[in-house]
This record gives C-alpha cells, sequence and structure tokens, in this order.
C-alpha cells in the first residue's frame, strides 16, 4: 500500500459509491472513510443518514408493486431527474433535494469530520455530492474533488452556488462535462478522468483483461460467426481469441444495492434449470453484501434442484469491501453481466456484454442510453422465454461483438488517471 495521498470519502448507501472508491483506497492508504458513519459521528447525525437509506431501500424495492410503486417512486425520482439533455440552455437553479441537504449541513452535518481530516492537509475526494457539500461548507483546508458515479448526473451533485464553488469534478464522460457547464460550473473545474476501474481485472500492461477477454471472445462465439468476420482486427489486438476452445457461457446476474430485482434472479433459476442441470450455462447469482437476498436465492436454488449444482454460486460477503474484491474475481469468468444500468455500466471497458434490466432512476435510464449507444448492452428480452432468445444471441456473435466494442470504446483508464492527477498535485 503507498503512502497516504488523499482522504477517500464515500457513503455507505447503496454501492455504487463505495464501488466507486474502492479501486482508488490505495491512494488513500487503504482507508474509505464514511460520510453516514465515520468515527465520532454524533447518534443525531447518524439518525439523518439511516432514515435517508431506509426510505430510499424501501421506495426502490416498491417500485415492483403494482401500479402503485410506479407512481410512487417516480415521486421520489422527479426530485433528483435529470433533465433532457438537448437544447443548451441555463440549468444552474437550485432543487429541492440540494435545499435539503443543505439544511441538514448548517445545523452541523459533517462537520465533525471536516475538522478532523483538516488536520492532514491532504485533498478531499469523494464519490458523493453530499460529502462535497459538506466539505466546501465547512471550509475544508485542501483541495476538494467530487466523483460522479455514472455516465450522466442531475443537479444535485453540483453546489447552490456553481460559479463560486471551488470544488473540482471528476467525470466519467466528456458528455458529462457540458451537462455540467450548463448546470454553471466553471470549465476550469472540470476534468474528464473516466470511471475508476479495478486494477486486478485490468493488470500493468492489460495482460488480465486481454487474457480474459480472448476466453471470453471464444465462449460467447460458439460458431465461430463473429471471429471469422474480423478475423483480422482479432489477429492483431486478441490473437488468443482465434484459437477454439468451445466452454460453457458464464452470467452473472447482480442485484442492486437496495435489493431490488431479485425474482430476476429466481427467474434465471426456474428458465435456465435445464441448461445448468446439463452444465450449459454456469450462472453466478450476486447477492452482494445482503444476507435477506443470499437466503432468498438459497431457497430458490432449492426449489428448482440446483443445490448440488456446483455451476450455480451465490456471490456474497456481509462487509461491502470484501463483497467488490470477490465480485471483482468472478467478473474474470464472467462472460455476460445481467444487472441494472448502475455504476456498473462502467464496466463494460472489462470487455462485458450486458443484458440490461429495468433502470431504476434517472440517472439509470442515462446509463442506459449510454451502453445501448456504445453497442455494449442490449435490454433483456421476456425472461421466460431466456432459454430460447439466449442461444439464439450466442449463435450469431451478438454479444461477442457488444464484448469487444465495450473493450474498444468505454473509458478504460479511469482509475490511471486520477493516480497520475494526484501525483502532479503532490
Amino acid at each position: 500500500m503507498t503512502a497516504k495521498k488523499i482522504n477517500l470519502v464515500a457513503v455507505n448507501m447503496g454501492y455504487g459509491h463505495q464501488r466507486a472508491a474502492y479501486p482508488l483506497r490505495h491512494l488513500a492508504g487503504g482507508e474509505i472513510i464514511t460520510l453516514n458513519d465515520y468515527d465520532g459521528i454524533s447518534r443525531s447525525e447518524k439518525n439523518f443518514w439511516e432514515k435517508s437509506e431506509r426510505s430510499y431501500n424501501r421506495l426502490s424495492r416498491f417500485k415492483h408493486v403494482p401500479l402503485l410503486g410506479n407512481l410512487v417512486f417516480g415521486l421520489m425520482d422527479a426530485f433528483q431527474k435529470i433533465p433532457p439533455y438537448y437544447p443548451w440552455r441555463d440549468l444552474s437553479a437550485p432543487t429541492v433535494q440540494q435545499k435539503y441537504f443543505y439544511q441538514a449541513i448548517k445545523k452541523g452535518l459533517g462537520k465533525a469530520l471536516v475538522e478532523e481530516l483538516n488536520k492532514s492537509g491532504l485533498p478531499w475526494l469523494t464519490t458523493f455530492f453530499v460529502a462535497a457539500y459538506v466539505a466546501e461548507y465547512h471550509n475544508y483546508q485542501g483541495e476538494i474533488y467530487c466523483l460522479v458515479c455514472d455516465s450522466d448526473a442531475s443537479r444535485a451533485w453540483v453546489p447552490f452556488s456553481p460559479r463560486e464553488s471551488r470544488i473540482k469534478y471528476l467525470l466519467p464522460t466528456e458528455r458529462l462535462k457540458k451537462r455540467f457547464l450548463m448546470y454553471g460550473l466553471r470549465e476550469e473545474n472540470l476534468f474528464v478522468s473516466g470511471f475508476p476501474l479495478p486494477l486486478e481485472n485490468i493488470g500493468a500492461r492489460r495482460e488480465i483483461l486481454l487474457a480474459d477477454l480472448s476466453r471470453r471472445l471464444n465462449a460467447l462465439d460458439p460458431q465461430g460467426i463473429f471471429r471469422a468476420r474480423y478475423k483480422d482486427l482479432l489477429a492483431a489486438l486478441l490473437p488468443a481469441a482465434l484459437k477454439k476452445d468451445k466452454s460453457a457461457v458464464t452470467i452473472t446476474f447482480a442485484v442492486g444495492g437496495a435489493g431490488a430485482q431479485t425474482e430476476i434472479g429466481a427467474g434465471l433459476l426456474k428458465v435456465l434449470e435445464a441448461a445448468l442441470k446439463a452444465r450449459e450455462f454456469n450462472l453466478n447469482l450476486v447477492a452482494g453484501s445482503r444476507p435477506e437476498v443470499r437466503d432468498y436465492f438459497i431457497t430458490e436454488i432449492k426449489k428448482n434442484g440446483l443445490s448440488n449444482a456446483a455451476n450455480v454460486k451465490i456471490i456474497f460477503a456481509p462487509n461491502k469491501l470484501d463483497y467488490f474484491k470477490k465480485f471483482n474475481q468472478i467478473l474474470r469468468a464472467t462472460d455476460i453481466l445481467w444487472t441494472k444500468p448502475s455504476e456498473l455500466s462502467f464496466y463494460c471497458a472489462l470487455g462485458l456484454p450486458f443484458i440490461i434490466s429495468s433502470p431504476l432512476g434517472s440517472q439509470e435510464d442515462f446509463n442506459r442510453d449510454w451502453l445501448l449507444s456504445l453497442d455494449t448492452g442490449l435490454d433483456s428480452l421476456p425472461l421466460e422465454y431466456t432459454a430460447e432468445w439466449l442461444p439464439d444471441l450466442l449463435v450469431s456473435g451478438r454479444l461477442a461483438r457488444l464484448a469487444l466494442n465495450g473493450f474498444l470504446n468505454a473509458p478504460l483508464e479511469g482509475t490511471s488517471k486520477i493516480e497520475t492527477l494526484f501525483k502532479k498535485s503532490l
């Protein structure tokens, strides 16, 4: 672990903010500071965050209740909705969501943390917009950086008075830079870095990524149709992908941080039961750090007679950082990532084709659009017919094309670019 160069601040709500921080923890001496659970946090501050997380999780899961669920979730999502990108216009007016958080900050939210970290003199890098507000409002003495976790973002990510703000933003996409200019930020405070991806899935010279992608293209193109069409390109980029080595395709289905969409995992067990028993597919069910999701998957596995199937696994760890480590490990052997378009959308750069489940929230609608624009993901077709349409996609080589498109077109160097930024600033 290198010497500590930054104070790395995330929030323990869902997975996105901590997942974005995880590949950067070496810059922080291995430490990720949690805004809603730091050493010395007051009981009133803890209560504020617990109430906020409970409300979000309930609404996320409630969305799937027929009729009423969509209505209630839509009302909540309206407070953080991202407006259409065009036409260019001034979008700098503050929002209700910002006013809510600033009221709490004025009452002292996060002040004790800022006072403690001020002693270090290090830059403050956060993956959560409220932590950036907190640092600026309570006069953090070092530089303040905020890393955005989606391909587009609402006005809530930008402080109340954007023109006067000294917060510097690390952005995953060029498009988001133009969006933040609409929100009123100064261009000198905007840096397009890309999203930080786990180095253990890339390698110092991309050797891990290239080996994994070569194996994956083989699995995703069983008839060799895609590889025959792009033989010259692959010979130059990924010669190992041209080898013929038939293997079972591994699907990884990941549940979001609020525990929503577990029913998709159950559906996959049901519709792919015969194929799983015949070892035509491998299935990873990612429960994350939620024991109730793990237990639900255990029950569904038993229900489908797959308890003894070595090719069906549940990925779980009670600690989120341990979960991220396990998740990154199983991604190396994953051929298809099936999940909602969360921050995981950026993992398409690792050469992972996406089956996109229904977005939850405005930012995920934009992540979905981003994946589709790169032709590295496709919307899930009807779950009950997966055993029919998934083999068709494999035979055609379509999923192999999606995998290569992600590797070629999505930003891969986020972690190294952020490392370089802080090396230069010290």
